[in-house]
C-alpha cells in the first residue's frame, strides 16, 4: 500500500529482496537435502550386488521423475519385465521405494523420500 499511497518504492524493493533471500536459502537447503539423499541412497544399491549398476540408473531417472513403473525400469536397464519387478522388489526392500497403487498389477511407485523434499 505505501507504494500505491506514497510512491515508496524503497519499501517495495525491501518486500521483493527479502522474498528473494528467502526463496534462494530455501532452495539451497532443499538442495543441501537432495545431496545427502543422494549419498544415502548410493550407499544403499551398492547392497544390490551386480543389479547396483542398474539400480544407480534407475535412481538417476528417479531424480528426473520419481514416480516409476516395470515398463520404465524395464526401458531404462534394459531388463525383461521379471527382472525389472525384481528390481523394483528390491528397492522397495531398501526403502527407496514405495509402491502407491496397492495393485498386484499395473503397479506404480514412488521415490518419497525424494518427493517430500519438495
Amino acid at each position: 500500500n505505501a507504494v500505491r499511497q506514497k510512491n515508496d518504492l524503497k519499501q517495495w524493493f525491501k518486500f521483493f529482496l527479502v522474498g528473494i533471500i528467502e526463496t534462494a536459502k530455501n532452495g539451497v537447503e532443499t538442495f543441501d537435502k537432495i545431496l545427502k539423499l543422494k549419498v544415502e541412497t548410493e550407499k544403499q544399491i551398492l547392497t544390490l550386488g551386480n543389479r547396483a549398476r542398474n539400480a544407480q540408473l534407475v535412481l538417476n531417472r528417479l531424480y528426473q521423475r520419481p514416480i516409476v513403473d516395470v515398463n520404465i525400469v524395464k526401458d531404462v536397464t534394459g531388463y525383461s519385465v521379471p527382472s525389472a519387478n525384481k528390481l523394483l522388489g528390491d528397492l522397495e526392500d531398501l526403502g527407496i521405494l514405495k509402491e502407491i497403487t496397492g495393485a498386484r498389477r499395473g503397479r506404480i511407485y514412488l521415490f518419497r523420500k525424494y518427493a517430500d523434499l519438495f
